[in-house]
């Protein structure tokens, strides 16, 4: 139903950017070309859609990738054909340009070129954006309690969503980011892989995780796209050497707890169950796949939640939609005594653009005083 959904939105608006491109700049002579390149475009994403389950097949793969990219490309060229239809709305009534100039080759020519140039600086741009990781850093103070340590710097990432045609440099440009920053501990916030399948990339990406070195280690919750066991019975957890936390809280010696959630489409318990064991006699942190229920989470003994999902909406004006969706759709925000802290993700599902937020990773000094 979802793909279904998301056709529908693409299919819909592309008629309205058919027919309104082809009665304002295609000459007479060129509508039967135009009329065949772009059905053409507009075919690959719904075709593709239809074969999802047979796109470990090379060519298939390679048009699904393209297919992301066409989705992005209309939604900005339909946001660029708005813009033309309401400049030409106030030109009715202003006349800035005669209807002889309007009508000419000229202006369409240059119009329709200058939309269709905005529409793939738009694409690129959210390309490059998506494959440059920068770190986000933060600073917040929790009670000490009785914690032998002072501080806690948490490495912290969401929706990785590793499947067979991920790109191993992007990962390993990630591991080395994170070896660098030399993080107390790495936390995982959910969309870690997607499938069971494997080949020899996974086999590589899991060498390269498992290369991540943290005092405390590494550790995550399932998300919406995790298998419920992992790939292949979570061995690709084992491998990457990530500690998976399913509605249960781990002590680490006498310096803080951490919990972790399964994410709410699965049969969870409550926070208060999963804590129901944890005194409150150390710093508590929680990673819940998804930011819901924040102001329920702010009422418990839980200090700091991480959380991702959100992407940060990806696409404008997608995040706009999102924004309405949770309270907090990415950073950070003190709700009572709790500290929240969304990412926007290190990467996406779906089109490989991002044209809203940001690819990163937290870095957040927790200072227990």
């Amino acid at each position: 139903m979802f793909h279904l959904f998301i056709t529908l939105a693409f299919i819909v608006p592309n008629i309205y950017v058919f027919f309104r491109i082809m009665y304002l700049f295609i000459s007479k002579g060129y509508k039967l070309w135009y009329t065949l390149v772009y059905l053409l475009l507009v075919a690959i994403y719904p075709l593709t859609e239809s074969f999802q389950h047979q796109q470990s097949i090379g060519f298939l793969q390679s048009l699904s990738s393209f297919s992301g990219y066409l989705l992005t490309f209309y939604l900005y060229l339909f946001l660029a054909l708005l813009l033309v239809e309401i400049f030409l709305l106030v030109n009715r009534l202003f006349r800035f340009i005669s209807r002889e100039k309007r009508k000419s080759f000229t202006f369409r020519f240059y119009t329709l070129s200058s939309m269709i140039l905005f529409s793939l600086i738009i694409v690129a741009y959210g390309v490059i954006n998506l494959n440059s990781i920068r770190v986000s850093k933060y600073e917040v103070e929790v009670p000490r309690q009785n914690s032998k340590i002072d501080h806690l710097q948490v490495a912290f990432v969401a929706d990785l969503h590793i499947n067979q045609g991920y790109s191993l440099s992007f990962i390993e440009q990630f591991v080395r980011k994170i070896n660098d920053l030399q993080p107390d501990i790495l936390l995982y916030g959910g969309d870690i892989v997607e499938g069971d399948s494997q080949n020899e990339t996974t086999e590589a990406i899991e060498s390269a995780l498992n290369s991540i070195h943290t005092k405390y280690g590494e550790y995550g919750v399932l998300g919406n796209h995790d298998s419920s066991r992992g790939r292949n019975n979570g061995s690709f957890f084992k491998k990457a050497g990530i500690n998976m936390l399913c509605d249960s809280v781990i002590k680490f010696d006498s310096a803080f707890y951490l919990a972790g959630r399964y994410d709410q489409q699965r049969n969870r318990k409550s926070v208060s169950k999963v804590l129901q064991n944890t005194p409150h006699d150390l710093p508590i942190l929680m990673i819940d796949h998804r930011p819901t229920r924040l102001q329920e989470i702010s009422q418990t003994n839980v200090d700091v939640q991480f959380s991702g999902h959100t992407h940060d909406g990806q696409l404008f004006p997608i995040n706009l939609i999102v924004g309405n969706m949770y309270d907090l759709t990415w950073g950070y925000k003190k709700i009572r005594n709790t500290h929240f802290f969304v990412t926007s993700g290190l990467r996406l599902w779906g089109p490989q653009v991002r044209t809203v937020g940001k690819s990163e990773i937290m870095l957040i000094d927790i200072r227990f005083k």
